[in-house]
């Protein structure tokens, strides 16, 4: 069983639905748990952890708040010493077709998912760093992965988080951090008029926690996209096709669009370390080999 005895873990968004869920399951297991949200609601939650004898604070403010956040982690480590967790939960909907969306709307949503999630995650990282142990999920989203009408500016700042999640478990490999993706889908707030309600029950929020937990766990993976719903798991990656050579030439994209097929062919697709791996690979296909090339 996974236990988290001694750890401090912070859940952001955490005064209902999946953050609450989050919360609950990591005091559970042991966990001393900062309870983040707007308003009253992370008390409200706090409250329900103390009273199944859990320890726990709530921290009521904005993820958009540097400031906030800062005093945030703080207090947490006033407190406890250490912040071994954090659990990127925070989110809004702004949902519009891009044609009559504000733009306000559009960086209101990346302010609060993209920038919420690097603000709480630059007041942990030193900390993290110097303990040489971390553990930080990101919630990303199938509207990012795959895209969602209505939702650019959500699916935008969704797909941002797996590039931040790509480059943090990069860096934060040699200090034991492990940095991975959530992506839930659950009934929350966010989901109402969404889907109808018998299948909105199937979707608890508790039955998407499990993953999470998975994440942050002392064997947790790095820099994996874990899905999770309604009882449901699986990854998501970013492949890289091995592709096509194709010699310079006045038709080269007449040439990219005959052979689109052949380019897009998943037989061999792989997913890189790194970004340097595609370079590696395009210079090897050109009769260059490099050392480690693909």
């Amino acid at each position: 069983m996974i236990r988290l005895d001694g750890r401090v873990a912070v859940v952001t968004g955490a005064g209902g639905g999946l953050g609450r869920a989050h919360a609950r399951l990591l005091a559970r297991r042991g966990a001393k748990v900062v309870i983040n949200d707007m308003g009253d609601a992370a008390q409200v939650v706090a409250d329900e952890i103390r009273a199944e004898g859990g320890e726990t604070f709530a921290a009521t403010g904005s993820v958009t708040d540097r400031a906030f956040v800062t005093g945030m982690i703080d207090q947490a480590m006033a407190k406890w010493g250490r912040v071994d967790i954090l659990v990127n939960n925070a989110g809004v909907l702004r949902d519009k077709t891009f044609a009559k969306m504000e733009l306000d709307d559009f960086r209101f949503v990346v302010d609060v998912h993209l920038m919420g999630a690097v603000n709480c995650t630059k007041a942990v990282w030193e900390i993290m760093r110097g303990q040489t142990y971390g553990r930080i999920v990101m919630t990303t989203s199938s509207s990012g992965l795959y895209g969602n009408f209505g939702q650019s500016n959500y699916g935008a700042a969704k797909m941002a988080l797996v590039g931040l999640m790509q480059t943090l478990g990069l860096e934060g490999e040699r200090y034991g951090i492990r940095v991975n993706c959530l992506a839930p889908t659950a009934a929350t707030g966010m989901m109402e008029g969404i889907l109808p309600p018998e299948q909105l029950s199937l979707l608890d929020p508790d039955r998407v926690s499990p993953a999470m937990l998975a994440l942050v766990a002392q064997d947790a993976p790095d820099r994996v996209i874990l899905c999770a719903g309604a009882g449901g798991f699986e990854t998501a990656r970013i492949l890289l096709t091995r592709g096509v050579h194709l010699p310079d030439g006045p038709d080269t994209a007449e040439a990219i669009l005959a052979r689109l097929a052949d380019i897009g062919d998943l037989s061999d697709a792989w997913t890189p370390r790194d970004a340097l791996e595609q370079s590696r690979l395009e210079l090897h296909k050109a009769g260059y080999t490099t050392p480690g090339s693909a």
